[in-house]
């Protein structure tokens, strides 16, 4: 099902609404928030199921004993996952880029650590290199912003990653 750029758009407000909401009800939690990388207008498909799922079970694995709660939601607009923890911003982004780092479908996970006043930790706070495309061993921030490789191109890459997990 294809999805338009306001439902896009919506759900990405929707979402900070209820990360705030999880944080008012939880303070001095940390807030990990979990969306699939997914290009295009399609965003929920048996592929993002697939990513979902697995990191899910990572953010369990690596989260299970300093959980204080978990959400999941599985929308048109994609599938996302809120997990407070009594970790800190700084210990819990390690563990998430640990997360995206290693794991097979780790570039394909979009995890997000949010500080108790909302602040979202980035990569550079921890002195962390940014993440690299899937295609190519530039700043994926950059081919995406300069639209460096096509649609068809990035879902040939995440199909072969996802076939090569499942396998």
């Amino acid at each position: 099902m294809e999805i338009t750029l306001d439902q896009l758009l919506a759900s990405r407000e929707a979402r900070q609404d209820f990360q705030q909401e999880l944080l008012r009800a939880h303070a001095g939690a940390t807030l990990v928030c979990l969306t699939v990388i997914m290009p295009g207008t399609v965003k929920r498909n048996a592929h993002s199921l697939i990513v979902a799922q697995a990191a899910l079970s990572a953010l369990i694995a690596r989260f299970g004993s300093d959980m204080i709660r978990m959400e999941v939601r599985d929308l048109a607009t994609g599938y996302e996952a809120y997990l407070l923890t009594p970790l800190s911003p700084e210990e819990a982004k390690r563990a998430v880029c640990r997360i995206e780092d290693t794991h097979p479908l780790g570039r394909l996970f979009d995890l997000d650590v949010i500080d108790a006043s909302g602040t979202i930790l980035s990569r550079s706070d921890l002195g962390l290199e940014p993440r690299r495309c899937l295609l190519c061993d530039r700043e994926a921030r950059w081919c995406m912003r300069n639209h460096t490789h096509t649609h068809a191109e990035l879902m040939a890459r995440i199909g072969e990653m996802i076939d090569a997990y499942v396998r």
